[in-house]
């Protein structure tokens, strides 16, 4: 998908960064296993996306690029020369909409129960605003006026749909369909705004079921994902885990079902996480030696109080090893044999301590007096 077919991930900000926590594995001199909490204040996937961000401020789906433009009809009105039926022309709030080409945006309707890219929250007339900028004969917005109308008009259209309650942290992000060059020229002036899922790398492939409405936006993903690498940094995407890849999924956490009163304070959440996911390593991987003999790092992100409110309640246990610029490549499954960076990991010594390397934006852990 082209850099013009893509929305764009939000911008978190500094402000908005989230938390994510570390658990190394330790041995002692003893040969005692333990799993302390070395906590880190950086936000997991919104740096993933942040760090890129700059470089996505245009990307958004911006409609048919192909030299047949968009087939498009508008119920009720005449329609201009070039349009015909079609999904984009019909499409209204409550409709979902999945395409098999992202260049030339194919667009079928679905049921919403079935796996789609898009969820339809508004079509916007943009020929019925004053002005000439839109009027016939009008020049086809750039990519960067097409990201100010998506934010001038998908932005609040979503929050009306949702009732206010989308996580702005959540796995769903803003989009927009614009109808195309070539169907501008032909005098098509609508828009659809919708909601979607979208890579840190601003891919919009990521299909979905059911209503947004309806869904848990937790960003999540299914025990047993690998999340794909590029430039260090997770893509937010799932990739095939004999792939490079920043990290593995080891399982879901519901906090909804620990946590029945308003939104814990990280440092509960910390408490919590950090024992479910010791759990869920020794559970996934086959026990805490496979942890340490493969130098990996168990990590989780944090839930904020926006997000708790409009109903955002799993997290995931996560593995995987931090590198000096980010996060190291990993190729096959934490169950079985990988790579770090092209090499088999190394095993620590027995005795004494050893500790994976952090990830990033983790405070220097402090090293215990050594047994004399």
């Amino acid at each position: 998908m082209s850099t013009d077919d893509v929305p764009q991930a939000p911008e978190p900000g500094e402000s908005g960064r989230r938390r994510a926590k570390r658990s190394s594995t330790a041995r002692t001199a003893s040969g005692r296993l333990h799993l302390p909490a070395h906590k880190m204040r950086w936000g997991l996937l919104a740096v993933a996306i942040g760090a890129v961000v700059a470089a996505l401020v245009t990307m958004f789906i911006s409609g048919f690029r192909s030299s047949h433009g968009l087939e498009a009809h508008d119920p009720g009105s005449p329609a201009p020369p070039g349009r015909a039926a079609g999904a984009f022309g019909s499409a209204r709030s409550g409709d979902c909409l999945s395409w098999t080409n992202a260049k030339t945006l194919d667009l079928n309707k679905v049921n919403c129960s079935d796996k789609h890219l898009f969820e339809v929250t508004a079509d916007i007339d943009l020929s019925r605003y004053p002005g000439r900028e839109f009027g016939p004969g009008s020049r086809f917005p750039d990519s960067l006026r097409f990201a100010e109308l998506r934010d001038e008009h998908c932005g609040p259209a979503a929050a009306a749909y949702l009732g206010g309650r989308l996580d702005p942290r959540g796995r769903f992000v803003v989009g927009m369909i614009n109808p195309g060059e070539p169907g501008w020229r032909n005098g098509d002036r609508t828009i659809r705004c919708g909601l979607q899922t979208v890579s840190a790398t601003g891919n919009a492939s990521q299909q979905s079921t059911g209503r947004v409405r309806d869904s848990d936006q937790s960003r999540t993903f299914e025990s047993g994902t690998c999340i794909g690498i590029s430039q260090s940094l997770p893509t937010n995407e799932p990739t095939d885990c004999a792939k490079p890849h920043a990290y593995e999924v080891m399982s879901v956490v519901d906090l909804g079902a620990h946590f029945t009163g308003g939104p814990p304070d990280n440092g509960d959440q910390d408490k919590f996480m950090q024992e479910e996911c010791s759990h869920a390593s020794d559970d996934y991987m086959g026990g805490q030696d496979a942890l340490i003999n493969k130098t990996l790092t168990i990590f989780w992100d944090n839930l904020d109080t926006r997000s708790w409110l409009v109903g955002s309640h799993k997290l995931n246990c996560l593995v995987g090893k931090g590198s000096q610029d980010g996060f190291s490549t990993i190729v096959g499954s934490a169950k079985g044999d990988i790579t770090i960076d092209g090499q088999a990991p190394v095993a620590p010594p027995n005795s004494g301590r050893s500790t994976p390397a952090p990830l990033p934006g983790a405070a220097p852990a402090p090293v215990p007096p050594q047994p004399r």
